[in-house]
């Protein structure tokens, strides 16, 4: 039989699952944070240096082919991160949703045994 007092061991339960969470969700934050800004850092050095690059060319078409390379170049690098930020906020949400489903099954696991 499901009693009244077991609804507080299992609130706390859930709250610590919630907090547990919570930290793993903000940790998971900082890293997608920490990965954007070291990009964005390397990106624009990239483009500085293309750029310094650039204005040394002495013809249209040398211009034209380090344009190419640089365009292609960047393309491949952004799809490439894309795809690891995304993997970062899957793996974020495994994480962070992992403590409370865990919490939540128990939870239902007990109260469908105690009410049979």
């Amino acid at each position: 039989m499901f009693k009244f007092d077991d609804t507080s061991a299992y609130g706390k339960e859930a709250m610590d699952s919630v907090l547990t969470s919570y930290s793993t969700a903000a940790k998971g934050f900082q890293a997608i944070a920490a990965e954007t800004a070291d990009y964005s850092k390397k990106s624009f050095e990239a483009t500085v240096s293309h750029y310094e690059k650039l204005m040394a060319t002495k013809s249209v078409e040398a211009a034209f082919e380090l344009q190419s390379s640089f365009a292609k170049s960047s393309m491949e690098s952004f799809i490439a991160e894309m795809s690891k930020i995304g993997e970062m906020y899957v793996d974020l949400a495994k994480g962070a949703f992992k403590p409370v489903e865990a919490a939540a099954s128990k939870v239902a696991e007990a109260i469908e045994t105690k009410a049979a």
